[in-house]
């Protein structure tokens, strides 16, 4: 049997549950040709790098040309790529299934999510990262986890990787592990959380590294903060586990879900319980002991359950 061909439309091919994502499906025989939304969007560290409506605008004759040389599925991730696999499932001489993955972001805090929602809505099939993403859905989703390469993030014992990355070894370290620019992230209140405790603690920032020196980050810090008005995720919260790092954490997104049961990790409702766990956890210098909770969320088992996805969308639409 031939292999199944699948056009892949992105925002950010560079994302590590992105990269996860065709790992999976490419170890199920599944072949990914991955075309991004021209130009860059990223967060630095003081302003976010954004694309422009003429980089959208160059995007769909690309779709559209690659789409037609001979896939079996067009699958759009993140919401803002749905329009263009849409216009690929519905030009006649095209006319290919398409799925859409949601990562979280469209419906929380999106200015253009009217824009998203009615090209969402006319996918062959949904697929959300979480349960809490799909209860915003008004349509019928797959729940399927983002993975978490556990043999990429594994406990590294703290001295090796703060000399890895460069930090002092005798520091305790609160890690904020976004660029500040990002609103959503909310780094001011991280700040002052930090701020406020007694004890002799830094507040360390990280984004845009190589996703190979991202577990050696996540091992340096003593414990990893979220801050997050919103999310859908964040897969922070899974790699810290997997690193058996603690994390305490608002109750954003999937984060009370990953972290429930783990020892010397907290998801809390206030500010005021945001210092008191992390002080806590400052004081306790013991790990969190999640890496074997994170074993549900495999490589193998997304592959697996994308694949039926597609079988089905090629089913029902054959």
């Amino acid at each position: 049997m031939s292999s199944t061909r699948v056009l892949s439309l992105t925002t950010t091919d560079w994302r590590s549950f992105y990269e996860t994502q065709i790992a999976a499906l490419e170890a199920e025989d599944i072949e990914v040709t991955t075309l991004a939304v021209p130009g860059d969007h990223r967060a630095l560290d003081d302003e976010v790098k954004r694309r422009t409506p003429f980089d959208y605008l160059r995007y769909l004759p690309q779709v559209l040309r690659e789409a037609s040389t001979g896939y079996d599925i067009v699958h759009a991730n993140y919401g803002l790529t749905a329009p263009f696999a849409f216009a690929a499932s519905a030009i006649p001489t095209i006319d290919l299934p398409f799925v859409c993955t949601l990562w979280g972001g469209e419906y929380v805090g999106n200015r253009y999510t009217p824009v998203m929602k009615p090209f969402v809505s006319r996918a062959d099939r949904i697929v959300v990262p979480s349960n809490v993403m799909a209860d915003r859905i008004d349509h019928p989703c797959d729940v399927i986890p983002f993975p978490v390469d556990t043999d990429l993030f594994r406990p590294i014992p703290r001295t090796d990787a703060r000399e890895y990355v460069g930090w002092e070894t005798d520091k305790r370290v609160v890690l904020f592990p976004y660029a500040p620019s990002r609103y959503e992230k909310n780094y001011p209140l991280a700040k002052r959380i930090v701020d406020g405790l007694e004890c002799d603690v830094t507040l360390r920032t990280v984004a845009n590294q190589p996703y190979e020196d991202v577990p050696y980050y996540l091992n340096a810090a003593d414990v990893v903060l979220i801050t997050s008005r919103y999310e859908s995720g964040p897969m922070t919260v899974k790699e810290a586990a997997a690193c058996n790092v603690p994390v305490v954490s608002r109750d954003v997104g999937f984060v009370r879900e990953v972290l429930n049961g783990i020892p010397n990790s907290y998801v809390v409702d206030s500010d005021d319980a945001l210092r008191t766990r992390l002080a806590s956890v400052l004081e306790a210098d013991e790990p969190a002991a999640g890496r074997e909770r994170i074993a549900d969320y495999g490589l193998d088992e997304m592959g697996t359950r994308l694949r039926t996805v597609y079988d089905r969308c090629l089913a029902e639409t054959t």
